[in-house]
């Protein structure tokens, strides 16, 4: 089944690794990469393309427009770069923050029949992308603490409204590891986290795990404000 997939990224973020063939890469071209997989799969590209100048347009527009992508999606990516967030500006000042948001509200319109159509949540997924160095230890890292080992998940580098809707889920099992540190099993965050690498491998598997966690929206902690 085909999903409608919208992407959230900073645009001229140049901190990630250079693509094969390509110098001075930014999360834009990872996008391009991204699209051209939707483009040869059953999902379809909500995002808007690289042929697209929305810098010219007054904000209220740009919002308009996002507004009616993510209202028509099913799926919103998050694409977690090192520059993502600009530390000088308020969460609110920024697009990613609104988009995210955005994406995780019940709207209702009516269509020009009259009749009343909803949107509901979309699922929601981080996709990590390597920084100039090709690691993903900005973000990710692994840890050797525990016998079974884990992730460390560095979510204070991360706007609020993605932070708080990580580790969410009140029916996850948690527990204390070796240096005090909380583990937590099971399917603890409705946005998940997922290196570049993986995705690209088994893209359909995290869309449909994150369709999973949509259904059982109530047994996460959503938060939808800024």
């Amino acid at each position: 089944m085909g999903r409608k997939i919208f992407i959230s990224y900073k645009y001229a973020d140049n901190q990630v690794q250079n693509l094969p063939m390509q110098s001075n890469s930014t999360v834009r071209d990872y996008v391009d990469v991204l699209e051209k997989l939707i483009d040869t799969s059953d999902h379809i590209y909500k995002a808007e393309s690289s042929g697209e100048d929305l810098s010219k347009l007054q904000e209220e527009t740009i919002w308009s427009k996002l507004r009616d992508r993510i209202f028509d999606s099913t799926i919103t990516l998050i694409m977690i770069s090192p520059n993502m967030r600009e530390k000088r500006k308020q969460d609110r000042d920024q697009w990613i923050p609104w988009e995210v948001s955005f994406s995780l509200r019940t709207q209702t319109r009516k269509t020009q029949s009259g009749n009343t159509y909803t949107s509901n949540p979309n699922a929601l997924l981080a996709v990590v992308l390597p920084d100039i160095y090709g690691s993903y230890e900005y973000f990710l890292q692994s840890k050797n603490c525990c016998q079974s080992g884990c992730r460390l998940l560095k979510t204070d580098t991360l706007f609020e409204i993605i932070r708080n809707n990580m580790f969410n889920n009140a029916t996850c099992s948690k527990r204390i590891c070796n240096t005090g540190s909380t583990i937590w099993s099971g399917s603890a965050s409705y946005i998940a986290s997922v290196k570049w690498c993986d995705f690209l491998k088994d893209m359909d598997t995290y869309i449909n795990e994150s369709y999973d966690r949509q259904k059982h929206l109530d047994d996460y902690d959503i938060h939808i404000q800024l």
